[in-house]
């Protein structure tokens, strides 16, 4: 029952700017849509409508704290088609209009004063790439080292034809803020193709990694990984001109090398929309 939980709570986070209902859900996985909301809140304590519009939630507040995007078009990137019901929601949790939570967000992390880099960021453009993940569910700071994060998929030897030093990766979604239910994929990156030929168990699924302009930097350990998201956002980023743009954070392992490789907005801005 948990993998399909599972795979519901993933599908949740993947169509949050869509009209896919739950009895779109339901139906996928074979269940009544009272089953879905019945074994999800099991497994995850709140309904899937409820856990929808938290991850809802916890994506405008990213999008307001880290980019220039307007309210309005936040709102509509995170599903909500009527600007009204989208700040209803936003106040009822966090005590705050999207405009408020933008200005004091803003005004703790200038306060904050994260240590500087010692390394100046790489801007470049990644090209995309597929590559093999499990869900797990813990925060950042329980990340373990990526030598762990292949064992995770398939225990001490991956299946025939995988390299026994394909990079390892890992996808953080929920940086510096809390939410609801923390959450983090582990997992390999692929040659092209090679996933088509494996058998996937459902604890396992193929991600395309899209191609994507991103400020990467080179770190020693995984420990460093909050201070230098930390220092990246409130500094490094805007003294380039940059944004985070609120997708998924990709932390590569390639042999002794761990970079961690943020994932900007299309095109440089530099102002804030009110």
């Amino acid at each position: 029952m948990f993998n399909e939980m599972m795979r519901a709570e993933i599908w949740l986070q993947e169509t949050l700017a869509s009209g896919e209902s739950l009895e779109e859900l339901a139906a996928r996985l074979g269940y009544s849509s009272s089953q879905v909301r019945r074994r999800f809140r099991q497994c995850f304590g709140l309904s899937p409508s409820a856990y929808r519009e938290s991850l809802r939630l916890e994506k405008a507040a990213r999008l307001l704290t880290f980019t220039p995007r307007g309210v309005r078009e936040i709102a509509r990137r995170c599903g909500y088609t009527n600007h009204s019901a989208f700040s209803r929601a936003f106040q009822r949790r966090y005590r705050q209009t999207p405009r408020e939570f933008r200005l004091n967000r803003h005004r703790a992390l200038r306060a904050s004063r994260p240590p500087a880099l010692t390394l100046e960021p790489t801007l470049h453009t990644l090209p995309p790439r597929t590559a093999v993940v499990t869900r797990c569910y813990v925060g950042t700071e329980q990340l373990t080292p990526p030598e762990t994060w292949p064992r995770m998929l398939w225990g001490e030897e991956p299946p025939s034809g995988i390299p026994m030093d394909a990079p390892s990766l890992a996808l953080l979604h929920d940086p510096c803020q809390a939410c609801s239910l923390p959450k983090l994929d582990l997992g390999v990156v692929l040659a092209p193709g090679l996933a088509d030929r494996l058998a996937m168990p459902p604890s396992l699924r193929v991600v395309t990694l899209p191609s994507v302009r991103t400020a990467s930097l080179s770190l020693t350990a995984v420990d460093d990984v909050n201070t230098a998201l930390e220092s990246l956002l409130t500094d490094a980023l805007p003294t380039l001109g940059e944004h985070y743009c609120g997708e998924a954070i990709r932390l590569i392992a390639d042999g002794d090398a761990l970079e961690l490789q943020l994932p900007l907005m299309p095109s440089p801005q530099t102002t804030t929309a009110p």
